[in-house]
């Protein structure tokens, strides 16, 4: 009985997830003329498998990553299920409607892993699961479950590169509790796949240590190969290539028969087999792979859940299968035309004026049917997003001052002293790096926390007693997860651990450290980790062709503009230690804020909400300053800038900062200083959050809130318009370019705009033009381009 309900309910699914394509490109109102898509073949696909999940096999605390493309069907179950609303289906892909993809923070049917760049949201289960047993390691959530992380994976979707770097990784830290289901269609978007590949996918996956699981016949075809004639039929299936198979689905029942009987029919056993079948009965056998046959699929799902194995089916399906355009090399983003969908709404006994009843055209009664989806184990808890304490964060960090400092060197005395005692806060710490861990300075916390896994294992050096400066002990106490050299790695990794108070329901601060130049490498997966509003702390350093005698390959350019420009993401660069323990504490703040709020009116930032924080650091060494950090600076130093010197009322220049180049834009003022009337030095500690601000209050005056105005505003007023603005730092000039539009000064950026080169820091800095001399230089340019000379104050 509940097999039958089952199959009714994934006829339903299929109906729903066409037909919300159908709607939103043929019905609904279409003012621009574009294409709206939507994937009817790649929903078809994964129907039966995903019914077969969400309606039998999850439990509340499984977690899914669903194959963008089937977006509709995901929707469609949540409708089904009561947890999304016709009036989304209606709008999908269109103004807060359901979305193309799957999106935890779009979508309001809870949606546990964003995927939509293909590949990502895969690894993400993997991660996902070290994660959940870092917390059970811990001793937490106790009362919780271990639940299965479940990637639903396009086949060609593994041809992404980050998905074996995770499978390596994986097998490093002794993956449990994961499974990946490839929806194995051998079509992707252009062509069909090459021949064979699901071996290729068995020997990597079994390499790896996964269980391979292929699934490719159905209860139909296996029946049919225990008939006379059934070997060789098989043998057929076997040898026939991809393009052929797919080409003969969309063809039908007669190309079956017709090529069968050319190529097998042998007027004995084998034709006998075919001919005692319709065109429709050969049809539906010659179609019956495992992926759409739900016995073999709740088998194979039932056997894989009585251990942890990580566990890789390979389910074979045909894309848009049940479709009129089934097999079709051009279905991919191929859309029913209206009178192909009537032809399947007539198959689906579907009713015009019907179409959204969850229960329409079905053969069970509408009673029998809510009754299993209400007793479906994935409904019995209604909470997919869990909550977590914020963790308290002290009102200082301590440090000891030393005259002479990089940030770099800060960051790592910083974590080290928090590491010192067991608080809350050091407790709930986890860093994370791509094998750069002492190179970024994490090699003191790691001395005082360890490193993590799950079973414990020595330190052979020490034990040979052979000094040296880092202990390397393993187990599960310790609090220090150690990557391979994989930044695709590193961020899909913090994604997971930034999402552990809603997966987990355990709050961890997650803090990755890498080369700067390196975020490049994982900007997909950087991204990706922000569009989940995962919450993390990335400490990229060194930075910039600072970095002088590692050359151009190890010198970044371009990443002040990543940091300005990533949406969730906070970017700050200080020059001090002082500002840089300033900004992690209340880094650890925002990185645990949550929700909608409004703006905070005194610098129009939408600090309630938070998100997740760059910090941009350094290891050239610089004087420190001597002075009281008093709430106003911190307050400055945490909204983006201060001023180091404030400009007086006659002011004819202002050179603005940020970062290591800190002792030039010193000194280039007091060359200047006397020559220049009332100079300015503008500390600028994120330009990301000085130009969000001045951003927000430009539009909040716009929809008439005329008392709107950003930090940025408020530094620079009172600046005379004639006033010259240079700007520097050791990274793209553009980052800060934008000041001078704040009030309309002529700006001078000085920057790092190519590729750089081996040498000292002075070499580097004189070749790149960001030195105090060039700084000066730059200064009189704009004073003579204004028709204002320099004029020497007596």
């Amino acid at each position: 009985m509940a097999q039958d309900l089952l199959g009714e309910l994934e006829k339903k699914v299929l109906w729903l997830a066409a037909w919300t394509i159908h709607n939103a490109n043929h019905l609904r109102e279409n003012a621009d003329g574009m294409k709206v898509g939507g994937h009817q073949a790649s929903s078809a696909s994964l129907a039966t498998i995903m019914a077969a999940l969400y309606f039998e096999v999850l439990r509340p605390e499984d977690r899914v990553a669903v194959k963008p493309h089937a977006s509709p069907v995901f929707h469609a179950i949540q409708y089904l299920l009561g947890k999304q609303s016709r009036e989304k289906l209606e709008n999908f892909r269109g103004y807060k409607g359901a979305q193309s993809y799957p999106s935890r923070t779009k979508d309001s049917d809870e949606v546990d892993f964003s995927t939509g760049s293909v590949g990502l949201g895969v690894a993400q289960t993997l991660f996902s699961s070290i994660v959940q047993d870092y917390v059970k390691a811990k001793g937490w959530a106790k009362d919780r479950r271990e639940g299965r992380m479940i990637a639903l994976v396009g086949d060609a979707e593994l041809d992404e590169g980050n998905i074996f770097e995770a499978l390596l990784e994986g097998w490093k830290q002794g993956l449990r509790n994961t499974w990946w289901v490839v929806d194995y269609n051998r079509q992707s978007l252009d062509a069909n796949v090459r021949e064979g590949l699901w071996q290729r996918f068995e020997e990597i996956f079994k390499t790896f240590g996964w269980d391979v699981v292929v699934l490719k016949y159905g209860a139909l075809l296996e029946a049919a190969f225990q008939e006379p004639g059934g070997a060789r039929l098989r043998q057929w299936i076997d040898r026939c290539p991809n393009q052929l198979y797919s080409a003969l689905c969309f063809q039908g029942g007669a190309a079956w028969r017709k090529r069968l009987e050319d190529e097998l029919g042998d007027q004995g056993e084998v034709t006998r087999l075919i001919a005692k079948r319709s065109d429709v009965e050969l049809a539906a056998l010659m179609t019956n792979l495992a992926g759409h046959d739900r016995p073999s699929l709740l088998k194979a799902f039932a056997d894989a859940s009585k251990h942890d194995r990580p566990t890789c089916f390979i389910a074979y399906t045909i894309k848009g299968f049940g479709l009129p355009l089934a097999g079709h090399k051009d279905n991919h983003s191929g859309l029913m035309t209206p009178a192909q969908m009537e032809t399947f709404r007539a198959s689906m006994n579907v009713r015009e004026g019907h179409e959204w009843e969850s229960f329409e055209g079905l053969a069970a009664s509408p009673q029998a049917l809510q009754a299993y989806l209400d007793r479906t184990p994935f409904a019995q808890d209604p909470r997919r997003r869990l909550t977590a304490a914020a963790v308290p964060v002290p009102e200082t960090l301590a440090i000891t001052p030393q005259p002479v400092a990089s940030t770099q060197m800060g960051f790592g005395q910083l974590l080290n002293e928090i590491g010192r005692e067991d608080t809350p806060l050091s407790a709930r710490i986890v860093t994370t790096s791509p094998d750069v861990t002492v190179s970024t300075n994490l090699g003191p916390w790691v001395n005082r926390r360890g490193l993590f896994a799950r079973a414990s294992m020595a330190d052979t050096f020490r034990d040979e007693r052979i000094a040296s400066a880092q202990k390397w002990e393993f187990g599960p106490a310790g609090q220090h997860l150690e990557l391979g050299i994989a930044e695709m790695n590193l961020f899909i990794m913090l994604s997971a651990l930034g999402l552990s108070h809603s997966i987990n329901g355990e709050r961890l601060i997650p803090i990755g450290t890498l080369y700067d130049p390196f975020i490049s490498r994982g900007l997909d997966a950087l991204n990706y980790a922000c569009y989940q509003d995962a919450r993390f702390i990335l400490v990229a350093t060194p930075s910039g062709v600072t970095l002088a005698p590692e050359g151009g390959a190890h010198q970044s350019i371009a990443t002040p503009l990543i940091g300005l420009a990533q949406d969730g993401l906070a970017a700050f660069e200080p020059a001090f230690v002082d500002e840089l323990a300033v900004i992690l504490k209340w880094s650890f703040s925002y990185i645990q804020r949550g929700g909608e709020g409004d703006q905070d009116e005194r610098n129009w930032l939408r600090d309630e909400t938070g998100g997740s924080v760059y910090l941009r650091l350094s290891t050239r060494q610089i004087e420190q300053p001597v002075r009281a950090m008093t709430p106003e600076l911190e307050r400055e130093i945490i909204d983006g800038g201060y001023w180091l010197r404030k400009p007086g009322p006659n002011c004819t220049a202002v050179i603005a900062y940020t970062g290591a180049v800190a002792p030039e834009a010193i000194e280039a003022v007091g060359m200047m200083g006397e020559a220049w009337r009332d100079i300015g030095l503008l500390a600028v500690t994120s330009a990301d959050r000085l130009n969000a601000g001045w951003s927000a209050a430009v539009r909040a005056r716009q929809r008439g809130l005329r008392h709107a105005e950003s930090h940025i505003e408020r530094l620079l007023k009172g600046v005379p318009s004639y006033a010259a603005f240079v700007t520097v730092m050791d990274g793209h000039p553009a980052t800060l370019s934008w000041l001078g539009g704040v009030y309309g000064h002529r700006v001078h950026p000085l920057g790092v705009e190519h590729f750089g080169q081996t040498g000292t820091v002075a070499d580097l800095y004189r070749h790149f033009g960001i030195d105090a001399a060039s700084i000066r230089s730059a200064a009189e340019r704009i004073s003579s381009d204004q028709g204002r000379p320099l004029k020497v104050v007596r």
